[in-house]
């Protein structure tokens, strides 16, 4: 990726994913959370402070070797076992239907291949298994959605390939999951960055 994604990028994603306006949203995302998880895009771990107690493992798929080394302090005051077990959400190292629950936050935007990536988290959830998720992405204003067409390539080259204008909900659905829960919403920040899906999604039987 070069000195900008391997060097800059995490840095920026944990500053401005660390704001404590996105707290509450990753509260709301990991409740509910259960057994064993696979939480794609682990960043620098800054929803650890959100598993409820009802989680068993975590096992993090991340790429960036420095936003594991970031997650360093919040690795060590983790209640719940934690290990690096995937560097690519688009092949998941994981047998098929070992995890009960999955998480996802902020990071569907930026995978390549979102699809073949939400392809692969279904396949590791067993059946019933719960996809957790909050993301930003295509708004539900066309006015909005106009700006998040027009700055998308400048995001995508200061963000380390971050889009602005995926539809969350229609990729979710996509890939073959229910929808249980489902809210749609701006978050606090201008509405183009701030356009935000958070919801469980169930996998369902084969």
């Amino acid at each position: 990726m070069g000195i900008y994604g391997d060097q800059i990028v995490p840095r920026l994603v944990d500053v401005a994913c660390g704001m404590g306006i996105n707290d509450p949203q990753r509260k709301r995302a990991c409740a509910g959370l259960h057994g064993r998880v696979v939480e794609i895009g682990f960043g620098s771990g800054l929803n650890v402070p959100f598993y409820p107690d009802t989680v068993t493992s975590i096992s993090a798929v991340e790429p960036a070797d420095l936003g594991w080394k970031l997650a360093g302090k919040r690795l060590a005051q983790a209640t719940v076992p934690i290990e690096r077990a995937g560097l690519d959400g688009q092949a998941l190292p994981f047998t098929d239907n070992s995890f009960d629950s999955a998480l996802s936050t902020w990071t569907l935007c930026t995978i390549p291949d979102v699809m073949t990536a939400l392809g692969e988290v279904r396949r590791v959830l067993a059946p019933g298994g719960t996809f957790h998720f909050v993301e930003h992405g295509l708004a539900p204003h066309p006015s909005v959605q106009k700006w998040q067409h027009r700055l998308n390539p400048i995001q995508k080259a200061c963000a380390g390939g971050c889009h602005l204008n995926r539809d969350i909900r229609a990729l979710i659905e996509s890939a073959g999951f229910e929808i249980r829960e489902l809210d749609e919403f701006y978050g606090e920040g201008p509405k183009p960055v701030a356009a935000l899906t958070l919801g469980v999604a169930v996998a369902p039987a084969a």
